[in-house]
């Protein structure tokens, strides 16, 4: 009997997913937004190329643009950015080498801040009568 149900289930869940079909794939203007928010703008450096309202960043959304439709894949475009720019480009800086101290270091401070306030503490508690 529970096979049955399994199977059944498994039928239902097929029937579903055949009928909703494949995903939509994104228009080439999403596609541009998805490969601009990765990258910083050099000159608001603290927007992404798909927010920022400054002339470099809009022609560098031409040029994400025109190489998509060429049929480039999106990290060969990250990649060209980061060859004419450097890392330093990438809003979400690489997760190896100098990159690891960029995502630890919040996480250090935070501990070394705990330390410091648990000896505060235990040190102000001791010193009360």
């Amino acid at each position: 009997m529970r096979t049955a149900i399994c199977l059944l289930a498994a039928a239902a869940v097929l029937l579903i997913v055949s009928a909703a079909g494949a995903a939509p794939t994104p228009t080439l203007q999403e596609q541009v937004r998805a490969v601009a928010s990765r990258l910083r703008c050099p000159v608001c450096q603290n927007e992404s190329v798909a927010d920022s309202p400054s002339e470099l960043a809009a022609q560098m959304r031409g040029v994400i643009r025109e190489r998509l439709a060429r049929g480039e894949s999106p990290e060969s475009i990250i990649t060209y950015f980061v060859s004419r720019y450097g890392q330093w480009i990438l809003l979400d800086p690489p997760r190896r080498g100098v990159g690891w101290l960029l995502w630890l270091a919040p996480a250090g401070v935070f501990a070394g801040g705990l330390v410091i306030a648990v000896r505060f503490i235990r040190k102000t508690a001791r010193d009360q009568p």
